[in-house]
């Protein structure tokens, strides 16, 4: 519960966040394109320091760095909350990212080594409250805030929680025993080639909205983001102790359930922006109704977060996933098709659809990826599924926010039926990211049945198996 927490801070702040867009956009007199950098420069901040959390909470210890992340994170909001124009709050939510790029991580690393493969999907339930919790209370709390506080009051929220949170884990983790000489030497290296890359292809991604693909400023930032891409891989394989092991990937289910995690961050955490903005700009609602109105979604992925974790255990998370991959996709599909007088009952149930498939998909397929690791190969493991996540919402992010605000300035005076055209098409494209994830989820469930087929052929712990000498007759 103190791992629970702290996550709390990281994940509710994001979707209080999503609620506030359309105010910070007014607020600053900014476009969609460009606010959206509050939500995809939070992103890619915790995608840049996530990689370093293996090195770290071997350096210094697990107890020690989420004690250090909480206070990183906490002074973050601080500062974002005094934030005077859009490049400042974005350039403090960089700096809120360096904490809560830590606080995740490093709290499923001290569970998951605790927990031990065979309870994976029980412990991912419990890891699974601060997601269950953030969509349902994130955005009516963030309502409430802006409503009757304002919007600096979305990140100051976090003061109190981030306090309590310090305080309790200072008196109930235990003491670390990691040392200095069992961390190495931190790839300082392999950190700049990926998250100068990783910045250079959101970036590229962002700026199609304005400029063609074959523009300088689309064309440079991708292909050069892609060149330092590789060439951190490259790096990654030839080093002793690389910023993220790499070599993992040659496991098929590792390999299936990380990529069926970054399709699910882009199509999951992309969309999250677009049904606020809705409401508020197509419906015309107020941040609180707004906020009651994301409600459905958030009780649909609580049912399914409930029920996935022993679900996984018993089918495997591979199939787990699948499933949730394909209802996700599915229930996007009415969203496609919303005008701007669509019953907000039949909204709603989409919404609860929708919910359902997403908390089926994400942690089973996390929780298959772990089962298929070591615990020695935990600390590597963990922060590059976290990474994927997050590089992939900040890619969703760009993109769908990119292709909205194509569409709207398109329209030139727009209406609420013109709006409406433009979600309607941008969650085409949701649609098509969601069906993305299907292919590796697919390829996850052949992984791990071929797992099991190795097990069941393996002979049992401690058997005696005769060899015959050689040269024997079979």
């Amino acid at each position: 519960m103190v791992v629970v927490l702290g996550s709390i801070m990281s994940v509710l702040d994001t979707t209080i966040v999503n609620v506030a867009l359309d105010s910070l956009s007014r607020g600053f007199n900014s476009s969609i394109g460009d606010i959206q950098w509050v939500v995809t420069g939070y992103l890619l901040s915790l995608a840049a320091v996530i990689p370093v959390t293996g090195w770290a909470a071997r350096r210094f210890g697990a107890r020690r760095l989420y004690l250090l992340s909480i206070v990183l994170f906490t002074g973050g909001s601080v500062l974002c909350g005094l934030a005077w124009s859009t490049g400042s709050l974005v350039f403090f939510r960089v700096l809120q990212g360096v904490g809560g790029g830590l606080i995740l991580p490093i709290g499923q690393m001290i569970l998951a080594r605790a927990a031990g493969p065979q309870r994976m999907g029980r412990l991912m339930s419990v890891i699974s409250i601060p997601v269950v919790m953030a969509p349902i209370v994130g955005p009516t709390l963030g309502g409430l805030l802006l409503e009757h506080l304002g919007w600096r009051w979305i990140f100051f929220v976090n003061i109190p929680v981030g306090i309590a949170a310090l305080v309790l884990a200072l008196r109930q983790l235990p003491a670390d025993a990691g040392s200095r000489e069992e961390a190495g030497r931190l790839d300082l290296a392999g950190l700049a080639l990926l998250a100068t890359g990783l910045v250079a292809i959101t970036y590229g991604l962002a700026e199609t909205g304005t400029a063609s693909l074959v523009s300088g400023r689309v064309g440079v930032p991708l292909l050069a983001g892609a060149a330092l891409t590789v060439a951190f891989v490259v790096r990654a394989l030839r080093v002793d102790r690389p910023l993220l092991d790499v070599r993992l990937y040659a496991n098929r289910a590792f390999a299936s359930a990380s990529l069926t995690t970054f399709s699910l961050g882009a199509a999951v955490f992309g969309a999250m922006i677009l049904m606020p903005l809705y409401f508020q700009t197509v419906r015309g609602e107020d941040a609180v109704s707004t906020g009651l109105l994301l409600a459905p979604q958030g009780i649909g992925v609580a049912v399914a977060m409930f029920l996935s974790g022993r679900a996984a255990d018993r089918l495997g998370g591979g199939r787990v996933a699948l499933a949730g991959v394909l209802v996700t996709a599915a229930a996007t599909v009415p969203f496609a098709l919303f005008g701007s007088a669509t019953s907000y009952w039949v909204i709603g149930g989409a919404m609860v659809v929708r919910g359902l498939g997403i908390g089926m998909a994400f942690l089973p397929a996390m929780a298959a990826a772990f089962a298929a690791m070591t615990p020695a190969q935990i600390p590597d493991a963990t922060p590059q599924l976290n990474v994927l996540q997050r590089v992939g919402g900040s890619i969703g992010t760009a993109i769908l926010a990119v292709v909205l605000q194509g569409h709207i300035d398109r329209l030139g005076a727009p209406t609420a039926g013109g709006v409406a055209h433009a979600f309607r098409t941008t969650y085409w494209w949701a649609v098509s990211i969601t069906l993305l994830a299907a292919f590796p989820a697919f390829v996850l469930v052949r992984a791990e049945r071929a797992a099991r087929r190795r097990a069941a052929e393996a002979p049992p712990a401690g058997a005696v198996v005769e060899v015959a000498p050689a040269g024997a007759a079979s």
